[in-house]
């Protein structure tokens, strides 16, 4: 089982059918489930992996939704706490090549307020965090406890830090967070855009060393997604591979990043890979089908609205 910890949230994404032609009148918004690491547990249902959520979520409505769509899909909610404080809000902007921005309403919420679970269930093969969930506090530290007490139990860690600015109001204290998580990540995933904000650069030899450095830190391989160009990967023997992005009409990016999570574990697995020793075994042709898989998820995620992962009949 793969178990996926951090926040469920509702995205407030503005309806397509909004234009300009409507004058001064607000923009129509569509609540939609969402967060990073809840998209990825949705992902990995979808393509069958035995799956589990582990967060808190509120008892309101939106809640009891983001709930419901876990189920539907399969993923274990076992270890998903509850309270009574509101659902996290992330109000979404889509830019014309449709990738998305956000605003957060976090004041209060239920899945900030996340404590330690005694224990994940027998027989966890991996541990997925990332996203705002390792921002706010208190539950950041929470989370940041159960991936140090996972790794050191053996489960194989990946990290995808999904960085939202507007919720970090110190970068450089992040920044070194973000250093003492990679000793106990197993697998490091992000986006250029991430890298180069970690890296606090813009120029491409400051973010490879970054890259480099963070590899070093402990994790067995780093991942980078580069949009529509594609994928690629950075192996501790420091070679480097990369596959093309799959084209596709984008209608929007949202939860685009998530499912490569999600595909990246599904396929990983697939591979018998899901620890830092199989990943160093993979040859070059089972990292290409690995990039390639998830590259193909996420062109599908794109092509449609909201974050609304493929299920694995569409990429049979």
């Amino acid at each position: 089982m793969i178990v996926v910890a951090g926040e469920a949230l509702i995205d407030l994404v503005p309806e397509r059918t909004s234009s300009a032609a409507a004058g001064d009148r607000l923009p129509a918004l569509r609540p939609a489930r969402g967060g990073g690491p809840y998209n990825t547990a949705l992902a990995l249902g979808r393509l069958g992996s035995p799956t589990a959520f582990c967060s808190r979520v509120s008892t309101d409505g939106f809640g009891e939704a983001l709930l419901e769509g876990l189920r539907k899909d399969g993923v274990d909610t076992a270890l998903v706490q509850r309270g009574q404080e509101p659902t996290t809000l992330a109000v979404a902007s889509i830019g014309s090549d449709g990738s998305a921005g956000y605003g957060f309403y976090v004041q209060g919420t239920a899945d900030r307020l996340f404590t330690l679970p005694p224990s994940l269930p027998e027989g966890v093969s991996a541990l997925s965090l990332g996203t705002c969930s390792l921002v706010l506090e208190p539950g950041a530290s929470a989370y940041e406890e159960l991936l140090r007490r996972e790794a050191a139990s053996g489960v194989f860690t990946t990290l995808d830090p999904n960085i939202r600015t507007g919720l970090i109001p110190d970068a450089d204290a992040y920044r070194a967070r973000f250093q003492g998580w990679l000793p106990h990540v197993g697998l490091l995933k992000l986006s250029i855009e991430d890298a180069r904000w970690l890296a606090g650069s813009e120029d491409a030899d400051d973010v490879e060393t970054a890259v480099g450095e963070w590899l070093a830190a402990g994790p067995a391989a780093v991942v980078l997604t580069h949009g529509g160009e594609g994928l690629s990967v950075r192996r501790q023997n420091g070679s480097v591979l990369s596959v093309p992005g799959e084209r596709v009409d984008i209608v929007d990016t949202i939860g685009a990043g998530d499912t490569v999570n999600a595909a990246l574990l599904h396929r990983l697995a697939g591979h018998q890979a899901l620890s830092a020793p199989g990943l160093a075994k993979l040859d070059e042709a089972a990292w290409r089908d690995v990039l390639g898989f998830a590259a193909r998820a996420a062109a599908i995620t794109c092509s449609r609205a909201g974050a609304e992962p493929p299920y694995a009949a569409e990429l049979a």
